[in-house]
């Protein structure tokens, strides 16, 4: 359930998504800089041999980067590359996957998903093991991968010892593990830990390393972890699946119709927010970790602006007031709130109509802040929402 209302809403910033906002100034320079002469097409280009150096510094050094068109390419692919034809993706019920790409992995990869009831968008070891005994039932999807969204639909992030621990029962099973890091960024920033720290350190195989949330204008990158890099286990090949993938990605993108032609423009983007290489000897924070913390920060203030507002959680809860349905740890705010109010608001802000409410009077929306989200956006839309609120 995801509804905008018809009205023009141009009160305030929109709160809809992280999709919604611009494209940063310094992503758009380097788009504006690698817009000079020729280059060779399809990412044979200078660009992507400086953003693979890059990634090598950041996840490790067999790591290689796939630049895609946009988020539901780089999951289909990536989960393409480490299944088997016949072959299931364990993932959550909320996943991206699963709700939000149109059936893509079951449509163009011919994957079948098998869900998972999660807990504010977390799944835990348990849902894993649960698929196991069809690994070997010939009427079964075989169940090869794992698929895990870092930071969660729900605005929820996996701590690094959560994700170890899916990570080794995966493997135990002789699984893969594939990341949605669309807003991986955002996670990182809520942990205090490195990229590699929430991937390839842990076991991740692969992962779709998004930009757009994050202060790009399109495109993410595919990254196929080192064959040597991460932990090693006995239980599953890990090198043979990523040496496996790291062959397959280039051919399934093209026939994905995943490869761009003027590729440097993507891998330029993601310079911007990575850095360049040898950029670990500097001590400017980069763009990347800039952006999705000040994105945490503003939901972060929401959240704040509402409690302290007196729009409460739980049992002292006002009849009309907000509850927050959900951890606030990377950028989205849930909660639920007057379907009447919630209408109201939408005229001023957008934002989308999560799920229904504990009574059908209520219903659960989701409030997401960007890397372009002004404190003073912040503190007017909680206004609002207090005005609209009180009326109900």
């Amino acid at each position: 359930m995801r509804r905008l209302s018809a009205v023009p809403q141009t009160v305030l910033s929109p709160f809809a998504s992280d999709n919604y906002a611009p494209v940063h100034p310094d992503v758009m320079a380097a788009m504006a800089a690698a817009n000079s002469g020729y280059a060779p097409a399809y990412g044979d280009d200078p660009w992507g041999e400086r953003l693979d150096a890059r990634v090598r510094e950041l996840f490790g050094s067999g790591a290689c980067a796939f630049p895609v068109l946009n988020g539901t390419g780089a999951n289909v692919v990536s989960l393409m590359a480490v299944s088997p034809r016949w072959g299931g993706v364990v993932v959550s019920d909320v996943a991206h996957v699963n709700t939000d790409e149109n059936g893509a992995p079951e449509r163009v990869g011919g994957l079948k998903l098998l869900p998972n009831r999660s807990v504010d968008g977390r799944i835990v070891p348990a849902d894993v093991e649960r698929w196991a005994w069809q690994r070997d039932d010939v009427h079964r999807a075989h169940p090869g991968a794992v698929s895990l969204t870092q930071s969660t639909e729900l605005g929820t992030v996996y701590s690094i010892d959560e994700l170890r621990a899916l990570v080794d029962v995966a493997h135990a099973y002789g699984m893969a593990v594939h990341v949605d890091g669309s807003r991986l960024a955002n996670a990182a920033a809520s942990l205090g830990c490195t990229l590699r720290a929430l991937t390839t350190d842990l076991g991740v195989d692969i992962l779709s390393f998004g930009a757009a949330k994050n202060g790009g204008m399109l495109g993410e990158a595919i990254v196929v972890m080192g064959p040597d890099d991460g932990p090693a286990t006995d239980a599953v090949d890990t090198a043979a699946v990523r040496r496996s993938a790291a062959a397959a990605v280039p051919f399934l993108r093209k026939a994905t119709t995943q490869l761009a032609s003027k590729a440097r423009f993507v891998s330029a983007q993601l310079l911007a927010l990575l850095g360049e290489p040898g950029a670990e000897s500097d001590t400017t924070t980069p763009l990347w970790l800039r952006n999705a913390a000040h994105a945490n920060e503003m939901a972060a203030r929401v959240r704040a602006g509402l409690e302290a507002a007196g729009a409460t959680a739980g049992d002292a809860l006002p009849a009309a007031g907000v509850r927050f349905t959900r951890p606030t740890e990377a950028n989205a705010v849930f909660a639920t709130l007057p379907r009447d109010a919630a209408d109201r608001l939408r005229a001023r802000a957008r934002f989308y109509d999560w799920s229904v409410g504990e009574t059908p009077d209520r219903v659960e929306a989701r409030w997401m802040c960007s890397w372009d989200t002004t404190p003073e956006d912040v503190d007017a839309f909680v206004a609002a929402v207090v005005e609209e609120v009180g009326r109900s």
